[in-house]
């Protein structure tokens, strides 16, 4: 009969992770595992939340043979398969040669793991196939390529296998093959390498993605469709994160302000800080362990007098224990408020410049209380986002790093591990979940923009909604919109409560599990009080703004929601511009000739057609008959043909001549003060 015994071959719950010149297949099996199970569900995750396109009703279903290709795809398969069945048969083989001993409980978790692990990767290679083969069917071109978390399954997968060499010389390991138990596990070991091998290599490949052609058949007609010339009509859902190395790279510009040195230094010097602060954050919890163990081991008075103001120095500087109200931070903040305010008034400046150069047709089809929320909120998203990105994010990142290294070096790999793995699957579940719910909050900003813009256009038009007695009107369109973004903004703050709660738990959890082995090895000897005290203290100091990393992530989430609606109006075409080669005009003679000129606001109906007249300087000139629309039209035209033809059509045949010659060959800025209207 087979009982579980410990955790690990060793007393207790864990040993160390470098034992007897190799790794500890304890950690080993431990740690990978994990990892692979991580980012197998993390990768399954990502891909289901796609919506699946529908067929054209009259494409034919693609036959096997026409599709990718099939006997590669069908190796591929296989291995897919033999991967998820090989940790099950690890285990199976050390059961069968255990010969009465106790089984370590990490075997089961590493069986379990890593069998989850291979599952969502053969869920995904048929997930990928059956995707691509839907795409061929209505046309559409693909890419040649696994997705890139599945090939950071199967690499990560391989590497692991890798990583076994390095303890070959390690009599823990099964490379001697001394008894039945471990030539089985040796022989399963060459199995798992070849086949995490040829994943990979298949995996570059993608022979279940790659057609054997590039036409197929519809409408059983022998007609070949050409898949680069099918374009689907819809517009898929975007990803918030989209375009984003042209987001940074506008936010970078903007972070370092060009042309004020006295602006860059101050930029260096809050870099400088923040730096500080990190090693702030771990110098604290040092300090306040070695104040506990002096008071254990009942140490002098004059050395525990200057630990303890060292101590309290230390936490002036860095403040109530998240850093956030400290005497660094709190400089930190006064420096960059200079900062913060040379980047707003580039943004509004930069915006505002760029809607006035904008055509009068843009402006025309436009609501007013629309654009001026856009601007607005575009504006505090990118000092939001410079921000949450370089005083928040980054920092938290940096905290966890130098944390997983202190407790791997100073500690015990495992405290490592347990810190990496909880603070992976904190950040995983926040990512996935923040984007999952990002389409809540986008939907709840349109419908934000359609209520606000219907208020300030009822509001502007308020002579028009008396004329017309349709006060009660609007009040019901603008309820129906109140109600239509409440109900929006109901599940994006359910789905908020969701992520508060699973963060939580995933907290709670790797503070159970850390403070659990700490408190066993202090009982054990092989800790100090004290370092129990630096693991609750430090983690907890960690954890509290990692609580903020949800926040963080969703404000960034939001502001680059926010910024999408600014970059449309930024990516908006000029169409006023001067021409190439304009020159100045240079005035002589107030004289103003038309000769035949065409021009018209919106294609198809010309408002002026074959004109000719002259004005010479002095004389008045009378329009008589014709259309009305066209007189504004032909008093506007000279002033705003050419490089000012307010966005409307170019005027065909000659254009307007002012003197020094036809105006659309004149540089707008030189026109302007040579014209006046009465």
């Amino acid at each position: 009969m087979v009982t579980v015994g410990n955790y690990c071959e060793a007393e207790g719950p864990a040993g160390p992770a470098w034992v007897k010149g190799g790794l500890s297949p304890c950690f080993f099996f431990t740690f990978m595992p994990s990892t692979l199970m991580g980012l197998g569900a993390l990768a399954l995750v990502l891909a289901l939340p796609r919506k699946r396109r529908e067929r054209p009703g009259g494409a034919d279903a693609l036959s096997w043979a026409a599709g990718p290709r099939v006997a590669p795809y069908v190796l591929q398969l296989l291995l897919a398969t033999l991967q998820v069945a090989l940790p099950l048969a690890s285990l199976v083989g050390r059961v069968g040669t255990a010969q009465g001993a106790p089984l370590p409980g990490y075997l089961l978790l590493a069986s379990v793991f890593g069998t989850m692990a291979s599952a969502c990767g053969l869920g995904l290679l048929v997930m990928e196939r059956n995707q691509a083969r839907q795409k061929l069917a209505m046309g559409i071109w693909i890419k040649f390529t696994h997705s890139p978390a599945l090939l950071l399954l199967w690499t990560v997968a391989f590497a692991a296998e890798n990583l076994a060499l390095v303890s070959w010389n390690s009599p823990q390991w099964w490379w001697a093959r001394e008894d039945l138990s471990q030539q089985v596990q040796f022989s399963l070991w060459v199995l798992r390498y070849g086949v995490s091998g040829g994943l990979f290599v298949l995996g570059l490949w993608a022979p279940g993605l790659r057609p054997q052609c590039y036409t197929l058949r519809v409408n059983e007609e022998d007609q070949d469709v050409e898949r680069s010339q099918v374009r689907s009509t819809g517009r898929p859902s975007q990803s918030t994160w989209k375009d984003l190395g042209r987001k940074l790279r506008l936010l970078s510009g903007y972070l370092w302000p060009r042309g004020s040195p006295a602006l860059q230094l101050i930029v260096l010097i809050c870099l400088g800080l923040m730096g500080l602060e990190r090693g702030l954050n771990l110098l604290v919890p040092i300090f306040y362990r070695d104040i506990v163990n002096l008071l254990t081991e009942k140490a002098p008075w004059r050395s525990l007098a200057w630990t303890v103001t060292t101590y309290v120095f230390l936490k002036f500087l860095q403040g109530g224990g998240t850093g956030s109200t400290g005497f660094v931070s709190n400089l930190r903040t006064f420096l960059w408020i200079r900062v913060q305010q040379f980047t707003s008034r580039r943004v509004e400046l930069h915006l505002f410049s760029h809607l006035h150069q904008l055509s009068l047709r843009w402006h025309l089809g436009r609501r007013t209380g629309e654009v001026l929320r856009i601007v607005d909120r575009g504006t505090s998203s990118v000092t939001g986002l410079l921000s949450y990105l370089v005083f928040n994010i980054i920092p938290t990142l940096a905290d966890i790093t130098i944390g997983i290294i202190y407790f791997s070096m100073f500690f015990n790999a495992w405290f490592g591990l347990i810190v990496f793995l909880c603070m992976s699957l904190y950040l995983a579940l926040t990512i996935v979940v923040t984007e999952w719910r990002a389409k809540f909050r986008r939907a709840m900003n349109t419908q934000e923009n359609t209520t606000r813009a219907r208020a300030v256009d009822s509001l502007l038009n308020f002579e028009t909604v008396k004329y017309y007695n349709a006060e009660s009107h609007e009040v019901d369109r603008y309820r129906e919109a109140i109600i239509k973004y409440q109900g929006l903004e109901w599940k994006s703050n359910a789905s908020l409560v969701l992520l508060n709660q699973t963060q939580n738990l995933v907290i709670g959890l790797g503070l159970l599990a850390g403070s659990l082995l700490c408190a066993y090895f202090v009982s054990e000897q092989k800790l100090q009080v004290g370092d129990f005290v630096l693991f609750g203290t430090y983690i907890i100091q960690l954890y509290m703004p990692l609580n903020w990393f949800g926040t963080y992530y969703r404000m960034i989430q939001t502001n680059f929601i926010d910024m999408e609606n600014m970059f449309d109006l930024l990516k908006e075409k000029i169409e006023v511009k001067d021409l190439p080669g304009a020159g100045p005009l240079h005035f002589q003679r107030g004289q103003i000739e038309f000769e035949n000129v065409h021009f018209s606001y919106t294609d198809g109906r010309e408002t002026l057609k074959d004109v000719s007249f002259t004005v010479m300087p002095g004389q008045t000139l009378a329009l008589v008959r014709g259309d009305p629309a066209s007189w504004p039209s032909l008093l506007e035209l000279p002033l705003f043909q050419g490089p000012w033809k307010l966005g409307m059509q170019a005027v065909e045949s000659e254009s307007p001549v002012m003197p020094g010659g036809p105006i659309r060959s004149r540089e707008e800025h030189s026109f302007a003060p040579a014209v006046s209207f009465l």
